[in-house]
């Protein structure tokens, strides 16, 4: 299952999670332009090798396996899914 970045990323953004991520699956990366814009950082489900690298690296414990994520943060996993499907090509 792949991870997600959750409530607690939120006003954050501390990219550490992107610096190990193998595959380049979290974004806006701080060289995006759409990196000050966004509340929070995002994993792109399809993209996810599942190596859980980012969760030990986020300062916040914001990243769970999809199936691990806190009932009070379900709605991130919909979150996460959605920024990639309005992202513009």
């Amino acid at each position: 299952m792949p991870y997600v970045i959750t409530q607690p990323c939120i006003g954050r953004r501390d990219a550490s999670c992107v610096e190990v991520c193998p595959v380049d699956c979290i974004h806006p990366t701080p060289d995006e332009a759409a990196y000050e814009g966004a509340t929070q950082l995002y994993i792109h489900a399809d993209e996810c090798i599942e190596c859980g690298a980012c969760q030990p690296a986020c300062p916040v414990q914001a990243i769970y396996e999809e199936s691990e994520v806190p009932t009070d943060c379900i709605q991130y996993v919909k979150i996460n899914k959605d920024f990639f499907c309005a992202r513009p090509v």
